[in-house]
């Protein structure tokens, strides 16, 4: 997650503990609207490979609840 929030405070120019906040905002929003990228986001940010259960796999099955979120 360091490294999203490192990117985030690059590229827009804010601070860290400003990044983090707003890292933190859209992660919880993109789990709120689509349940099933909670787990495979959270195994990707604790620095998961990827591979097993909860990994990229199921974090592209879980992409398709996404539609969902902008039909409002």
């Amino acid at each position: 997650m360091d490294e999203i929030v490192n990117l985030v405070a690059q590229q827009v120019g804010l601070p860290a503990d400003k990044a983090q906040m707003a890292v933190n905002v859209i992660l919880n929003h993109l789990k709120s609207k689509a349940p099933a990228l909670s787990g495979p986001l959270d195994t990707l940010l604790a620095g998961g490979d990827g591979r097993g259960a909860g990994g990229l796999g199921d974090l592209a099955g879980g992409l398709g609840g996404l539609g969902d979120m902008f039909k409002k």
